[in-house]
This record gives structure tokens, C-alpha cells and sequence, in this order.
């Protein structure tokens, strides 16, 4: 069976400050943005893009979906998030067969999770 799909190319974050969210996730993931205007930020994260898009009206994620970063060690990326401003969503927790998740709110109310998977390998 083949699929239309090319894989995750990019996520998408509505901020309502985008100078305040651009350097918050400056400042979380440690790089610069490739992508910098006023309407929108992109990030390159390991080849996969983090986007924050510009909206007036600001309605934060209703919480039913979450997508997650590939992380080495999920408790210390979890603390450093929290220390950032984020706030608890998700604690880490051991999934089983090794994969350990988390997930916090960015201050826009964005749900950033974060994972451990041995088992995962990019083709």
C-alpha cells in the first residue's frame, strides 16, 4: 500500500507575541530561526520544522492532540522546559518497552511534548 504522505514536515504553533515566542523557543531549543518574519518564525529542528504563526485571536490548543520531539533524556529536557515559563501537562513517564514521554504548555497554551524512543528509526 502506498500513501500520498511524505512524513512530518512541519508543526504549528499559534502565538499571540510572536517576538516573545520566537525568543522563548529561541532560548528552549537552542538555535536560530532559518525562517524570521513578522507573520511567522520557523525553526529547524533536526530537520523537521517548528513553526509559530501569528494570530490576533489567540485560541490555544484544545488539548486532544500533541506532538512530540525526540529527546536523549526526557526528566532533564522536562525540568528545563518548566524552568522556561512552560507549565506541567504531562510528567514523564515510562510508556513501557523503554519509550519514556512528557508534555508541557508553552505560555501560549501549546501543548510541547517530548519523547525517548529506542525503538524509533528515521529511515
Amino acid at each position: 500500500m502506498s500513501t500520498p504522505f511524505l512524513g512530518l514536515r512541519t508543526l504549528g504553533y499559534m502565538v499571540s507575541d510572536i517576538t516573545a515566542a520566537k525568543n522563548w523557543y529561541r532560548d528552549v531549543l537552542g538555535i536560530e530561526p532559518y525562517f524570521d518574519q513578522p507573520f511567522y518564525v520557523g525553526f529547524n529542528v533536526a530537520g523537521y520544522e517548528l513553526g509559530l504563526a501569528h494570530t490576533e485571536n489567540l485560541e490555544p490548543a484544545a488539548g486532544n492532540a500533541i506532538t512530540y520531539w525526540g529527546v536523549e533524556n526526557v526528566q532533564e529536557t522536562y525540568e528545563m522546559l518548566l524552568s522556561k515559563g512552560a507549565t506541567e501537562y504531562e510528567k514523564p513517564t515510562d510508556v513501557g518497552e523503554g519509550i519514556i514521554v512528557a508534555g508541557v504548555k508553552d505560555p501560549w497554551g501549546n501543548l510541547f511534548g517530548v519523547i525517548y524512543n529506542p525503538h524509533f528509526q528515521l529511515p
